[in-house]
């Protein structure tokens, strides 16, 4: 099977349920499909703005109507909970433009947001702000990054192919090793 017309199909289907749940990996690899032409950059920054806007207003609103039910049942999150709400009550306009962008925060942010007390209406206006702006720079970044690729693959031989392979190859093996020196408990 040939994955461009895979791509072609249902690269913006990915995109849309990608980016509503969080995305940036997602994105990223669309706008690098749109850079070899597989896909059209505009279509998927529109898809990627419409679902990440839409996917943060749908946490949002479960924040407003169950946010009180959340709590009760982790109960631990209640002090966290609290930091959050005095945080967004001094600054509510540039926490709601900058979610999208704080890593882990993508589905948490919307509903402590939710739970703030936050107008709703207020909240679709910047959500909209802050889905605009990171869907342009995260298909930006990804479009570059695609492009840049596309073009050091064309100028590369088969020597510099195996030699990017075992560079490659060392990397995970020395994360694999760090990562598995992390675990282990200290004595």
């Amino acid at each position: 099977m040939e994955i461009a017309p895979f791509v072609q199909h249902y690269g913006l289907w990915a995109v849309g349920v990608g980016t509503f749940l969080e995305g940036e990996s997602v994105l990223l690899a669309a706008a690098a499909a749109a850079a070899h032409g597989l896909l059209h950059l505009p279509a998927v920054v529109a898809v990627a703005c419409g679902a990440s806007f839409l996917g943060d207003q749908f946490f949002f609103l479960i924040g407003r109507h169950y946010g009180a039910q959340l709590l009760e049942r982790w109960p631990r999150l209640q002090p966290h909970a609290a930091q959050a709400r005095a945080l967004l009550q001094r600054h509510h306009v540039g926490l709601i433009l900058a979610v999208r962008f704080l890593y882990g925060l993508r589905i948490a942010g919307p509903v402590a947001i939710g739970m703030s007390g936050v107008p709703w209406l207020r909240f679709a206006a910047l959500n909209l702000l802050g889905a605009l702006a990171w869907a342009c720079a995260i298909a930006g970044l990804g479009y570059g990054l695609g492009a840049g690729a596309r073009q050091l693959w064309a100028r590369m031989d088969a020597d510099e192919y195996g030699l990017i392979l075992v560079v490659v190859a060392a990397a995970l093996w020395w994360c694999w090793r760090h990562l598995r020196h992390l675990r282990r408990p200290r004595r």
